[in-house]
């Protein structure tokens, strides 16, 4: 898994590519801990080089919600797509999270 980030004028996006499993969540939350302790409260999550994603990437995105919930913050997510978006609609994270077609229409979103 690569986790890279970038600040956006109204938000920090996290782009996740490759697996989001029980080896590479621990890394995932550690990174977006990292991004709300430093203030960074209204995420975008691109999940377009996403390959697979596990019950325990299910939970870290999870543990991210939580914790903006926390600090007033939001998340969207863009670009779930193929396996990934068979695994959100089974899971009914479909219905719990706010998606987006594209990283552009989260940001607008959330401005």
């Amino acid at each position: 898994m690569e986790i890279q980030t970038r600040n956006e004028a109204n938000a920090t996006v996290v782009t996740i590519t490759g697996r989001l499993d029980a080896v590479t969540a621990p890394e995932y939350e550690a990174t977006v801990q990292q991004l709300i302790a430093g203030g960074s409260i209204r995420l975008v999550i691109d999940f377009a080089g996403l390959d697979y994603i596990s019950s325990a990437g299910l939970r870290g995105l999870l543990v991210t919600a939580k914790l903006l919930k926390a600090k007033g913050g939001l998340v969207r997510f863009a670009t779930v797509e193929g396996t990934v978006k068979e695994v959100f609609d089974i899971s009914g994270f479909g219905s719990i999270f706010q998606m987006d077609a594209t990283v552009a229409a989260s940001l607008a979103a959330l401005a």
